[in-house]
């Protein structure tokens, strides 16, 4: 490989940023800057056109064609910074990854620049996660089940903590994303005339007699607290998951993924 500039100090500038941005919500919102780390991601953010401006990578760690192959993608204006093993350790969230980190540009995730590209959307709602693991799930389910898009109401953590990038595996690169609150969310799916479908405990039918074959949402909500009075009040019909032990609730992710995956299937 050409040669790069070299970090071998913790104490330098561009690792103590690496480290506030990781670490910092407050920071990744007024920077605009969040941070990647791994290869697999890396190259989901590419293929999704993010745009990166600094590659740090340990050289021990990666390998250098599958490196070379991914640098020849972030163009001429990505810095490329070369790391010691002590300096690679400082920033990583995790120290068995490739080796590579990346700080990238965030990316705006309104209603206003959310585009439903079939006339039939199918979409996952969640309202108010706040455990980075669970929206990952939930962000890894609707990519495999290649979903229309993801909306997340009255967001309690922002999409670019480094522990959502992990759980998703890169999923938040690959999903079609966006945030707002419960009522401008409920106003965006009336004007779509997109039909609501809550995973409530009340009032509800078996989750296998809905009708998922129109344009749909399917709604979740904590496993704590579940969905707001909002929701259940604008629901078109309310579903459940008939549990057969003594728990009446299952992991939030889990049940997206049953519900999801029956909509596709009446869909094909």
């Amino acid at each position: 490989m050409q040669s790069f500039k070299e970090i071998s100090s913790v104490q330098n500038s561009l690792v103590k940023k690496v480290v506030l941005l990781k670490e910092k919500s407050r920071e990744r919102k007024k920077t605009g800057l969040f941070i990647i780390e791994g290869l697999r991601e890396l190259q989901l953010a590419l293929r999704a056109n993010f745009e990166i401006e600094c590659v740090l990578f340990q050289p021990q760690l990666c390998e250098e064609k599958r490196l070379e192959q991914l640098l020849l993608k972030t163009g001429t204006s990505t810095e490329i910074v070369t790391v010691t093993n002590e300096v690679y350790l400082k920033m990583a969230h995790r120290g068995t990854t490739e080796g590579v980190l990346a700080i990238a540009k965030t990316r705006s995730h309104t209603l206003d620049t959310f585009v439903l590209k079939t006339k039939n959307p199918l979409i996952l709602v969640a309202e108010a996660p706040e455990k980075p693991g669970n929206i990952g799930a939930l962000l890894r389910t609707a990519d495999a089940a290649n979903l229309d898009g993801v909306i997340i109401a009255n967001p309690k953590t922002d999409l670019y903590n480094p522990n959502i990038i992990r759980s998703s595996v890169g999923c938040v690169f690959t999903n079609n994303l966006a945030m707002g609150s419960t009522e401008e969310i409920l106003g965006f799916l009336k004007q779509n005339n997109i039909k609501i479908y809550c995973a409530a405990l009340t009032a509800s039918i078996n989750y296998l007699n809905a009708d998922f074959k129109g344009a749909n949402a399917i709604v979740v909500g904590t496993e704590a607290t579940g969905l707001s009075k909002s929701w259940l009040d604008q629901s078109h019909q309310n579903i459940i998951i008939p549990m057969e032990g003594e728990i009446d609730s299952m992991n939030v992710s889990v049940s997206a993924g049953i519900l999801i995956f029956e909509a596709k299937r009446q869909r094909t």
